[in-house]
């Protein structure tokens, strides 16, 4: 409700700009959009797959409003105004659903109990998750290329011959079928055959395979495999973010907070892939995206680490509820243990009878 509170603020500060006509202005707005996104992607990564159907209408709402034929003009810009204020408002819609549907809080302790149920061993200290870790950078470096292409694809359809609006229509096209497939990919990862693990390896190693092809090839080709790179990225993120946090235990919700702020990567790329388009052309700057989707977490995971990948894959714990026998005699020892430390705890008495 915070993520959401501050975005809807950001968003309807872009009517006071719009009004002003000023280019600070709508920086500082976007500013705080982004700090409201931030705040907001911890708490929603739970609702990814509907995260991809934003991804489509997005582009599509551009090729209308933003890239219409008014776009430079006054009618334009009410345009902007009125779609952020839209936006804010249904922002405030979203805080009162919330509001009336609180989610439960999960602690540390909660994760290591379930962690013990699966199975696993103690985690050990944090600094020692090396599983963890290489996750973080594979998002890093994954949400920096997604980032990328996303942001320069008009510009690489635009060189290929496409106009503005066209590009964007072509865009909310890749962002549709990233969305599709996100759904597809979540679908068969429920057969036991499609593991998570090899699912990320085949994913990212097809993305990198059709962006190379769209660099060395141009026209209508080359915008319809960079088309597919958008759709090959659609289980990406959330297997990631999945993989990474096997094994942890009570170190979980530390893990995840590292996780979301691998989205930083998304700062990273951008100027990166921008800099090369500026001194050379879309096609060339495509290689810094590239980069970021040759990875060694895949082959990590499914090498070194797959049997704790795997032995999670087949758990039922914390999808099927405890019987309320387990549940009773659980809660029964949980009072034991600690009447047992309170008896520990309590300074012997002796009775001296006369």
């Amino acid at each position: 409700m915070a993520g959401l509170a501050v975005f809807a603020v950001g968003c309807l500060l872009f009517w006071p700009s719009g009004l002003r006509r000023s280019f600070g202005g709508f920086c500082g707005s976007m500013f705080v959009v982004g700090a409201g996104l931030a705040t907001l992607e911890t708490a929603a990564d739970p609702f990814l797959a509907v995260q991809g159907v934003g991804s489509f209408v997005a582009p599509l709402l551009a090729s209308r409003v933003f890239f219409a034929g008014t776009v430079d003009d006054e009618a334009g810009l009410r345009n902007v105004q009125w779609v952020y204020l839209g936006v804010a408002c249904f922002d405030v819609l979203l805080m009162g659903l919330f509001f009336l549907a609180p989610f439960p809080e999960i602690t540390d302790a909660d994760m290591h109990v379930q962690e013990g149920e699966i199975g696993a061993v103690d985690p050990g200290l944090f600094w020692k998750q090396t599983n963890l870790f290489l996750a973080v950078w594979s998002q890093v470096c994954y949400v920096g290329a997604q980032v990328a292409v996303a942001n320069y694809f008009i510009n690489f359809c635009k060189e290929a011959g496409r106009d503005s609006a066209m590009s964007s229509d072509l865009l909310a096209v890749g962002q549709g079928l990233y969305a599709f497939n996100r759904f597809v990919a979540g679908g068969l990862l429920t057969l036991p055959a499609f593991k998570p693990r090899y699912m990320l390896a085949v994913y990212l190693g097809l993305c990198f395979v059709f962006i190379v092809a769209a660099m060395t090839t141009t026209g209508t080709t080359s915008v319809a495999l960079l088309i597919l790179v958008l759709c090959f990225e659609s289980c990406c993120f959330a297997t990631i973010f999945t993989l990474g946090l096997r094994g942890l235990g009570r170190h979980t919700k530390m893990g995840g907070s590292l996780l979301v702020a691998a989205i930083s990567g998304g700062m990273v790329f951008p100027p990166m892939t921008g800099a090369v388009l500026d001194a050379r052309d879309a096609h060339t700057a495509m290689a810094i995206p590239m980069m970021g989707y040759i990875l060694a977490y895949p082959l990590y995971v499914n090498i070194w680490k797959k049997d704790v990948m795997d032995s999670h894959r087949e758990t039922r714990v914390g999808i099927e509820p405890p019987a309320a026998n387990d549940k009773a005699l659980e809660l029964e020892a949980q009072a034991a243990e600690v009447e047992n430390k309170r008896d520990e705890a309590a300074p012997e008495v002796q009775v001296v009878s006369k």
